[in-house]
């Protein structure tokens, strides 16, 4: 496992807490923060699966 996929996996969690938050106090800067940071983790974690496959190709 790459750290990148680490990494991202932890910006998710956090993003979906602020959404959660966001949604359930009705402010929606916060729920909007919390989607961004979500997209901007699954893109991360996608970055860190790549690099590993690389590494895994690259070892064979």
């Amino acid at each position: 496992m790459h750290r990148d996929e680490i990494k991202g996996a932890a910006k998710d969690a956090k993003g979906a807490m602020k959404q959660a938050a966001g949604r359930a106090t009705g402010d929606v800067r916060l729920e909007d923060e919390g989607t961004a940071q979500r997209a901007e983790g699954k893109l991360q974690k996608g970055v860190g699966n790549l690099k590993e496959a690389a590494r895994q190709v690259l070892k064979s």
